[in-house]
């Protein structure tokens, strides 16, 4: 059986820097086309809602759900709507909720142990491993392999629970210290933080949290919004290997390779998306006015690229525009292809829509 691992102390002194400096450059180029594009956009928190909620769908799929973007989406728009993957979907939308409540948060308390255990407890809240002493870090040992499964016969045995608050305190110190590049000190307490495995449960999808909050915190983004789960989901062979890669072979360097090739595809990728957003958004503008001659243009599509699928009593209540007015709009969007009816409204029950080329996009 494989011993509990020892993670070695933070900063690393034995890194080869030459194995992966020709990858740091690239990153950060990305990353700040990335951060312009942030700044650029008129509201980004509108804009790349669908992204967020994309992100958490992805990062929560490593893990294990099932549940799609749309899964998602039709939920919130149909909650009452019985769903065999509602489980998975009130993971996702936990994640969601603990990332709004850390970005909330984190200029108050800082990027924080404290933070990071309240974006736990909300994770968890309500969910499978919500027992899992959600919000606290760990009190037994725990191992890393295949479902029911025993010990001896795991991939991956994290420290003892006793030692977890001295390996997390050092990483809260490397957190708010400086290393030569934010990239590669990313790449560093990414790492770091699964290799502690500081809960029971969960530790995947906080850590992944930790990435936007961590480039924000540190001013190499304008606000938290980089989505980089779903170059790990469509790697995640790559990306477990590269962690077992330091538990096992002590591979930092290799690890970090890896995790910067991620930041520069994903970033393209997010390059690419949030352009076609803001097109997308500026052509449904124009449209939009010349359709309906409305004042309420901006309102009814900003509901829209917040919720790609919804029903019309959600749109009228949450636009705050006037009933008759919202019903014409819906109407003319209709009418006009920017959105589809999936359901008439029938005996109570709301009419529902979809945005197919927002979800398109995302």
């Amino acid at each position: 059986m494989i011993k509990p691992f020892d993670p070695k102390h933070l900063p690393l002194t034995e890194l080869q820097w030459e194995r992966f400096v020709h990858l740091i450059g690239p990153a950060n180029a990305e990353v700040a086309r990335f951060d312009g594009l942030l700044q650029s956009l008129p509201n980004p928190q509108v804009l790349l809602s669908p992204l967020e909620t994309n992100e958490a769908v992805l990062s929560s799929k490593i893990e294990g759900t099932e549940a799609s973007l749309e899964d998602v989406l039709r939920f919130e728009a149909e909650p009452e709507r019985e769903n065999k993957k509602g489980g998975d979907i009130d993971l996702i939308l936990n994640y969601r909720r603990a990332m709004r409540h850390s970005i909330q948060n984190m200029e108050n308390i800082s990027l924080s142990g404290r933070l990071i255990k309240e974006a736990h407890a909300i994770l968890l809240e309500n969910v499978r491993g919500h027992n899992a002493d959600r919000g606290n870090f760990r009190r037994s040992q725990v191992h890393i392999g295949r479902p029911g499964r025993p010990i001896e016969e795991a991939f991956y045995i994290p420290p003892p629970p006793q030692e977890v608050e001295s390996y997390f305190s050092n990483l809260e110190k490397y957190i708010h210290g400086d290393e030569k590049d934010k990239l590669v000190q990313l790449a560093i307490i990414h790492a770091q933080f699964e290799l502690i495995h500081p809960f029971a449960d969960g530790n995947g999808r906080v850590g992944r949290m930790l990435m936007p909050l961590f480039l924000s915190f540190k001013g190499v983004l304008s606000s938290p919004m980089f989505y980089i789960s779903e170059y790990f989901e469509s790697h995640r062979r790559e990306y477990y290997d590269g962690l077992l890669g330091i538990s096992q072979h002590d591979d930092w360097n290799g690890w970090i390779s890896y995790f910067l090739r991620a930041v520069i595809e994903q970033s393209k990728m997010n390059i690419q998306k949030a352009r076609a957003i803001h097109q997308l958004y500026d052509k449904k503008k124009e449209r939009l006015r010349a359709l309906t001659h409305s004042q309420y243009t901006v309102e009814a599509l900003d509901f829209l690229f917040k919720n790609p699928i919804f029903n019309s009593t959600d749109f009228i209540t949450t636009s705050r525009i006037p009933r008759a007015t919202a019903l014409r709009i819906l109407q003319q969007l209709q009418k006009g292809g920017t959105i589809d009816l999936v359901r008439k409204g029938v005996r109570g029950r709301p009419a529902l829509f979809v945005f197919p080329k927002l979800i398109a996009i995302v």
